[in-house]
């Protein structure tokens, strides 16, 4: 499937080297409408496309998302409760995608990333934020809770006491902030630039194993430390049996950077 089959409203989709871009365009606050939520469970299957090795999640300098905008939630006065839950698992599985993907995908945080946009940045794989990035929950100002992954998947990066206070209060933190409290893994002046070299680097690398990392430690926060375990040991015993295994091991005794195929 080549980028061209990715067209889309509200969304860009790019890969180059292995890598896909996929970046929020809906200005001009990058609002997560109804035809976001379309697009981007259409776009993020770019992620499991044989030539995709990482990806990239992006907003725009000043805006990653703010999330859901006032005006969906006027139109949802109008759904049943099964209406709504139905346009709910839209975006939901979106976002379980990314996170069910073996393809490692990076989020790059510039300007406001609240509500659904910080949900969108917890599904990734790592996040990098610029130091004054603003992020938050600021639901409970509708009288809502974060809805798809901002307890869930909060809670398991701050921890619940943590989760619970940034929630209840609504309070805002910036890039510094988030990294202090584990809500990000790196901050940098430019997210994108580094977010962009980091999958750069992931595509060149023994991506298999990149890919069952993932998957392992998944798995390892999901489920108990024996069946981790075991799934950790089959998912080595996998690997042993590739080429770029082969090669890392050649490389070493060699003395040089290995040349890692995917294979």
């Amino acid at each position: 499937m080549s980028t061209d089959d990715y067209d889309f409203e509200t969304v860009d989709v790019a890969v180059e080297d292995g890598v896909a871009t996929i970046r929020l365009a809906n200005p001009p606050v990058n609002a997560i409408s109804q035809s976001m939520r379309a697009d981007l469970s259409e776009a993020v299957a770019v992620l499991d496309e044989p030539e995709v090795d990482a990806g990239v999640v992006a907003g725009d300098a000043d805006v990653f998302s703010v999330g859901a905008d006032v005006g969906l939630f006027e139109t949802a006065r109008e759904w049943t409760t099964a209406e709504f839950r139905t346009n709910s698992r839209v975006l939901g599985r979106a976002f379980e995608r990314i996170e069910t993907t073996e393809t490692p995908v990076l989020a790059a945080i510039e300007g406001t990333c609240v509500g659904g946009g910080l949900e969108l940045a917890l599904a990734c794989d790592v996040r990098i934020a610029a130091p004054d990035a603003t992020l938050g929950f600021p639901e409970h100002n509708i009288g809502l809770i974060p809805g798809l992954g901002g307890c869930s998947r909060f809670v398991q990066l701050v921890g619940p006491g943590r989760a619970k206070d940034l929630i209840f209060s609504g309070e805002l933190i910036d890039g510094e902030r988030a990294r202090e409290i584990g809500l990000v893994e790196r901050v940098e002046a430019d997210p994108e630039a580094a977010a962009s070299e980091y999958a750069a680097d992931l595509a060149d690398g023994p991506t298999q194993a990149i890919g069952l990392t993932k998957r392992v430690i998944n798995e390892a926060r999901d489920s108990d430390l024996r069946t981790a375990g075991v799934l950790e040991s089959l998912a080595q015993s996998t690997l042993l049996r590739t080429a770029d295994h082969e090669e890392g091991v050649d490389a070493f005794r060699a003395d040089r950077d290995p040349d890692f195929s995917g294979e």
